[in-house]
């Protein structure tokens, strides 16, 4: 790294092939020891360590230092004593003899310590997030990050893909999240929406021959927060214009490959492809582990004739049975499988049957309903072996595998039979377009409403549109969905018919996007993208689960920023240029 007068080197780079090496540092005082007279202190930078040593009768201000006092010093390189060496630093065996020390600038004692080993409280770390990032794990972090966004750059700019930015004052259009919007001074009682994506500018550059457009997008949703879910999170935003879905995929892959490499992980090509239906089926979930196996068999047929009247009823309902071969968990205690039922309420199942394996038998309450030939048949079916646990839920199918899944993911880890240093990447495809919501009778989109259908479901689109799939799919990583996107309607009379589906009449269609449908009719090209989590990509990178550690300046669970306290107040001068009033119940 070239350096100018102020210092000569950084804290990370020194060895012992600098020796007499007359040099500059500047940073951070991480660590005092006074040993008889002589001081040493680790001095600290975002690129490392280097051990400095002061001798207070020739620099008598070194009496004064303190951790997190940010100093430059003059000095010579020697080595250290032998067996004073840390051979885990890159500059564990040099120190620098100081000859001037500067004060750069005096720090109060820290909130907590400057120290990866040391755990503090979350709140404090946000509250103090310029010092919680001081800490070389944070800088670690930061810098993955900046190698994620190089790496993709790059890649994306050699495959002919051009950066262009979309606004960040746009429509408010419906795109599954609240809107945060932004009053207009200068267009009273008019506002603005921050983008929740660059959806549909993205699509326009297709229809502006852009072709291949990228963007390291900032996107906002107001929605409930969790551990991968944030206010403001980033996307590296594609559409590629002539594609079909295999193209998307193909570039999508090569971008993962080379993101991958900035961490020296070799990923395989192609990802899975794996259908919607059958990853509900088999793994409970749209976005399944495939780092271990436990999947799970619709038993419906099996049971159909038993005399459990818990699975009689379901299934005359036309709802489905399914079964997990918890392999090797006959020992779980009745306390295991309790809390097993609990989750599986939790997500909705009304409960949840089992039954051991013990010398080739069925052994639970439940195993007097059912006759022996059935349980035979579940035994074959499940290849369960002695030691092993069969696992029940009954209910209509949506419900049945996703709390079933939830339960496979506990008893994964319970196992610890999750590899932590692992990649599956897998697609899943063909989702249905519509889902339907009981609660208001009417369909909706089961991501946006900017999918094609497939060419093959357009004719069920007035007959039967919960038969609809559309060319949609998700990037999934190691459970987590990485990304999601589809080819889209670039035909306006396909969009009106998608809109009248959902219950948006032509008035308010083009209310919303008469833009869109107006910029169709002048030869939108067929055209396809993504657009992939950043945080959530960076997270998996570093071995974490939760996407404030990797993300600079994040909100906590109450969507506030304990540092700046955002959201704040605004005064009566700023809503009065605004033109409104606020009617604001405050809490106590």
């Amino acid at each position: 790294m070239k350096q100018g007068s102020f210092r000569t080197n950084t804290c990370g780079e020194l060895t012992d092939k600098d020796l007499k090496k007359e040099v500059k540092l500047c940073g951070w005082v991480s660590s005092r020891r006074d040993h008889g007279g002589i001081i040493f202190i680790d001095l600290r930078d975002r690129y490392g360590f280097t051990q400095i040593v002061l001798d207070p009768k020739e620099i008598p201000e070194a009496n004064n230092l303190r951790r997190e006092w940010c100093i430059k010093i003059e000095g010579k390189i020697r080595a250290r004593p032998k067996g004073m060496e840390n051979l885990k630093l890159k500059t564990g065996k040099i120190e620098v003899e100081v000859s001037l020390l500067e004060i750069l600038n005096e720090s109060e004692t820290p909130p907590f310590e400057i120290d990866d080993r040391i755990e503090t409280n979350e709140e404090l770390r946000l509250k103090y997030r310029y010092l919680d990032l001081r800490k070389p794990i944070m800088q670690e972090r930061l810098l993955i990050r900046h190698k994620v966004a190089q790496a993709a750059r790059e890649y994306l700019s050699s495959q002919n893909f051009l950066e262009i930015e979309t606004p960040m004052l746009v429509k408010p259009t419906p795109e599954g999240a609240r809107d945060y919007l932004v009053p207009s001074r200068v267009n009273i009682g008019k506002f603005y929406a921050l983008p929740q994506s660059p959806q549909l500018y993205k699509q326009l550059l297709m229809v502006a021959g852009c072709d291949r457009y990228f963007q390291l997008a900032r996107c906002l949703r107001d929605e409930d927060l969790r551990a991968d879910r944030q206010p403001e999170h980033t996307q590296i935003d594609i559409e590629m214009s002539f594609v079909e879905e295999e193209d998307v995929f193909t570039a999508v892959e090569g971008l993962m490959e080379s993101i991958f490499k900035v961490q020296d992980i070799k990923i395989k090509k192609p990802f899975p492809r794996i259908p919607y239906k059958e990853a509900m089926e088999k793994y409970g979930s749209d976005k399944p582990d495939l780092r271990f196996d436990l999947e799970f068999l619709d038993v419906t047929e099996i049971v159909k004739n038993s005399e459990f009247e818990v699975f009689k009823s379901v299934i005359n309902k036309k709802g489905v049975v399914k079964c997990l071969n918890a392999v090797g968990c006959s020992n779980f205690s009745r306390n295991d499988i309790d809390l097993l039922i609990e989750l599986a309420k939790v997500h909705h199942a009304k409960g949840m049957a089992w039954a051991k394996v013990e010398k080739g038998k069925l052994e639970s309450s439940i195993t007097k309903y059912l006759k022996e030939d059935i349980q035979k048949k579940l035994i074959k079916e499940t290849k369960a072996k002695d030691g092993d646990l069969l696992l029940f839920v009954a209910d209509e199918f949506k419900i049945a595998c996703t709390s079933l899944g939830q339960v496979r993911l506990a008893i994964a880890e319970k196992l610890n039979i999750i590899p932590k240093d692992e990649y599956k990447f897998c697609w899943i495809v063909d989702f249905p377009l519509f889902a339907w919501n009981e609660e208001e009778q009417k369909w909706e989109p089961e991501h946006h409403p900017f999918c094609m259908p497939k060419k093959e479901h357009i004719v069920l689109l007035d007959k039967d549109p919960g038969k609809v799939n559309a060319t949609l799919y998700d990037l999934v990583l190691n459970g987590v969905e990485l990304c999601s996107g589809s080819l889209r309607i670039n035909k306006p009379e396909i969009q009106r018919k998608i809109f009248s589906i959902i219950g948006m009449d032509e008035k308010e269609a083009e209310k919303k996007f008469g833009f869109l449908l107006e910029a169709y009719k002048y030869g939108g090209p067929p055209h396809g993208g993504v657009g992939i989590g950043v945080d959530r990509l960076v997270t998996i990178l570093v071995g974490l689960k939760d996407i404030r550690e990797v993300i600079a300046f994040p909100k906590n669970k109450e969507a506030q920023c304990p540092m700046d306290g955002s959201p704040g107040d605004i005064d009566e001068k700023q809503l009065k240029e605004l033109h409104i009033k606020l009617d604001v119940i405050k809490k106590k």
